[in-house]
């Protein structure tokens, strides 16, 4: 059975990741990548966790 997978964009502020991340991770969400957001002051980042069937 192929696993399926469902993803997610956060925007991420940089003097809150850890805590942002963190309250994703325990949802379940695995971090993919994160890239630079719109400003300075801000990342995206990409999540991924496998779909509930």
């Amino acid at each position: 059975m192929t696993t399926k997978w469902e993803y997610s964009t956060v925007p991420l502020l940089v003097h809150a990741t850890k805590q942002i991340l963190d309250t994703w991770g325990e949802d379940g969400w695995e971090l993919v990548q994160v890239v630079p957001g719109p400003n300075p002051e801000q990342l995206v980042a990409y999540l991924k966790r496998e779909k509930s069937a």
